[in-house]
């Protein structure tokens, strides 16, 4: 078990975007996935915590393919939405200066997909200094194996790869 500091963590939920969810995912689909992302959203936010949804748009078209919403539930659930126009979700996008005004030192990433979106994020926020941890059962990717690489080989390098139950906030003061 991993006890956080509310005040000093977010939750950093990558494309919970309709046109991502409905995509054929594994290991999981994406429909559990969004709902493990709410719920773990839902706990940040009643103990104090910072709930960030990033979602992407591509660059240089006129108009956004359909579904490239955050979906409903994140986007009520999120303190904060950050766009992005790369994999990752720092490059350009205010996401390090939002989380330095709020003096968080540690993130908890989850979303779509393990081993791109989330992935990429987790790079930069470790190079950043950042503590990381992975909400395993709050994530896929395309394919199983690409999820699995992710978990069992690459963001281990990064911070502490765990499940949703294994992540317990302080309680307030």
């Amino acid at each position: 078990m991993t006890t956080l500091d509310p005040a000093r963590t977010a939750l950093i939920l990558v494309d919970l975007m309709p046109r991502l969810i409905d995509l054929p995912l594994a290991p999981r689909p994406g429909a559990e996935v969004l709902e493990a992302d709410c719920a773990l959203a839902e706990r940040f936010r009643a103990a104090g915590a910072l709930v960030v949804a990033v979602r992407v748009e591509r660059p240089g078209v006129d108009e956004q393919p359909p579904g490239s919403e955050l979906d409903e539930r994140v986007a009520k659930l999120a303190d904060e939405v950050v766009v992005k126009r790369t994999i990752g979700g720092f490059h350009r996008t205010g996401l390090h200066e939002l989380l330095q005004q709020r003096d968080i030192s540690t993130l908890v990433l989850a979303g779509i997909a393990t081993n791109l979106g989330v992935e990429s994020t987790a790079r930069a926020a470790s190079d950043l200094g950042y503590e990381l941890l992975f909400a395993e059962d709050a994530m896929t990717a395309l394919t199983a194996p690409e999820h699995e690489a992710a978990v069992t080989l690459n963001l281990p390098r990064f911070g502490t790869v765990a499940t949703s139950a294994d992540l317990a906030l302080k309680a307030a003061d």
